[in-house]
């Protein structure tokens, strides 16, 4: 009996839920690192191009997310709506395998040691986001990756060395979609449609984000938490906002602090 479309995605997002938590270890390792960082005054750097801004968007600013994670988001390499045109996909997806742009995109910073990153890409073979990886690597920044394994596992590196963005990662967490990530096989269609890495990846970003509040919270530090006016109150929501909003921006011009000065991006 042939599944219904409906029926076939959530059959799928179902196989995707069963190997995020087949991963609970790996997720307790990345939430212990992100919150040595965050413990420390420091910041997770969060980096993703083309559609793996969303899970970068997932971890922070929103609804149930706090202070201590920097999204480090190029609209040159995430900026879809246009699609043709000015700012259209075929100059994004060109430019996310530009060797080169990460650097200059970290040179921004003034980089800890204290500091931790998380990066994001279904493929693991696009350039941009294995050499950010590299440039956290290369300044002692531990990685964190979120990839789809099997897609990056039969998918060519555009690399020019030939490595993937699993290859430059002290932790790699797999979203569990497919290669090709799309999900559901329609019957007379000869391509698959809807696809699954965001599914797992958000789930991997709410699992980390959750961890990572226990573990500030046990510590005797509890986050700002953006929270919505129905569930605190009005007031308090707002003062939440403020204080949150307040807290990012302390962190952040510590990202700024000794830009150009000697040895200043390899602190």
């Amino acid at each position: 009996m042939t599944l219904s479309p409906i029926t076939a995605y959530i059959d799928a997002c179902r196989a995707i839920a069963d190997r995020v938590e087949a991963q609970r270890e790996l997720i307790h390792q990345t939430a212990e690192l992100f919150t040595k960082s965050i413990l420390a005054g420091r910041m997770v750097h969060l980096f993703g191009s083309g559609h793996s801004r969303i899970l970068v968007e997932e971890m922070w600013p929103r609804y149930g997310s706090f202070p201590g994670f920097n999204p480090i988001v190029e609209l040159s390499l995430t900026f879809h709506h246009p699609v043709v045109g000015p700012n259209g996909q075929r100059q994004a997806m060109f430019l996310e395998n530009v060797s080169g742009l990460a650097e200059r995109i970290l040179r921004n910073f003034d980089f800890s040691t204290e500091d931790s990153a998380l990066v994001v890409s279904s493929s693991g073979c696009n350039v941009v986001p294995i050499e950010m990886a590299q440039g956290f690597q290369r300044r002692g920044i531990k990685v964190a990756a979120i990839v789809s394994q099997k897609h990056a596992d039969v998918t060519p590196s555009k690399h020019p060395a030939g490595v993937k963005l699993q290859d430059c990662a002290d932790i790699v967490l797999d979203t569990g979609a497919p290669a090709g990530d799309a999900m559901v096989h329609v019957e007379g269609l000869d391509t698959p449609v809807a696809p699954g890495s965001t599914v797992g990846g958000c789930m991997l970003i709410n699992c980390i984000k959750a961890e990572v509040a226990a573990h500030l919270t046990q510590a005797g530090h509890p986050p700002r938490v953006l929270s919505g006016a129905a569930v605190v109150g009005a007031p308090r929501a707002a003062q939440l906002f403020e204080d949150a909003y307040d807290e990012h921006a302390r962190r952040l011009a510590r990202l700024y602090e000794r830009i150009g000065e000697p040895a200043g991006e390899n602190s």
